[in-house]
Formats: C-alpha cells, structure tokens, sequence
C-alpha cells in the first residue's frame, strides 16, 4: 500500500473527535469479511482510519489494489474513500457526511475522480446500514469489471 503525504480527505471537517469505538467495531466486524485481504486499525500513515485491503481476485490484472478507508466521528459524520490502483492511472469514490461549504453535509465525490464539489445526496443514519451499503456500491463496480 502507498502510504500519503497528502490529505485531501478526511480532514477534522466535522469538527467531533474521531470515534475510535466506532471505527474498531467496524474493524472487527470487517476482519472476519472474505473480501479483504487484511484490515488495518488505525495504521501508522493514517492513525485516524481502519484501512481495507480487497482481495486481488475479485479484480482483472490491470487493477493493481484495491483499499475502502473509513473515518467516523463521534456526531455520526464519517469519510469514507475507496481507492483503486490500475496500471494506467486511479479510480476514486467518496462517501461524506459532514459540514462542508461545497455540499450539503451529505454528499458524494463519484469516481473516477472523486471531484469537489460532489454530488448532494442522503445516507442511512443508522452506521451498519452506510457500511452495507458502501459495500453493495463496491461490489457493483467489481461485478461490472467481469461482464464488460
């Protein structure tokens, strides 16, 4: 994994402390998914995250990795980025829900390049049901790299 100099998201924008109860919940509860590879708490490049690695199998040769990072904080605002590495460039997809003076406070950056500003949309509030379905939303554009 390449570690980031830069922080473009998931900057303290909620003003809330990060909720690391939360995030090693939802650690615990990722660890035990297939699709991962691994699942970093709270890695030494970004000490506020829980980082998902996917397993390479569920992507053709010309995506290299393949990584869902989570940030929650304690209002129940949360950045949530997906990130793919091809040969040939980048593909990312960002979730938020927080203040933002580009969006509504629920918003999405869409890929490929996950542009500011993004587009304004409504979450799940309950945390379990925007994990579920980020993770649908994923598994949608793997499923898509097998039927092109």
């Amino acid at each position: 994994m390449t570690e980031r100099s830069d922080d473009t998201w998931g900057r303290d924008d909620s003003g809330a402390p990060v909720d690391f109860d939360r995030l090693e919940t939802i650690a615990d509860r990722l660890e035990t998914n297939e699709r991962f590879e691994r699942v970093d708490s709270h890695p030494a490049f970004a000490p506020n995250r829980v980082v998902c690695v996917y397993e390479s199998a569920f992507y053709p040769p010309t995506v290299e990795t393949a990584r869902v990072e989570y940030i929650w904080f304690k209002n129940g605002d949360f950045t949530i980025q997906y990130h793919e590495e091809h040969t040939a460039g980048t593909f990312d997809h960002r979730w938020d829900r927080h203040p933002s003076d580009h969006n509504a406070r629920e918003h999405i950056h869409p890929g490929p390049d996950a542009p500011t500003p993004g587009i304004d949309t409504s979450h799940p509030e309950d945390w379990r049901d925007v994990l579920t379905a980020v993770l649908q939303e994923i598994e949608e554009r793997q499923r898509a790299f097998w039927t092109e």
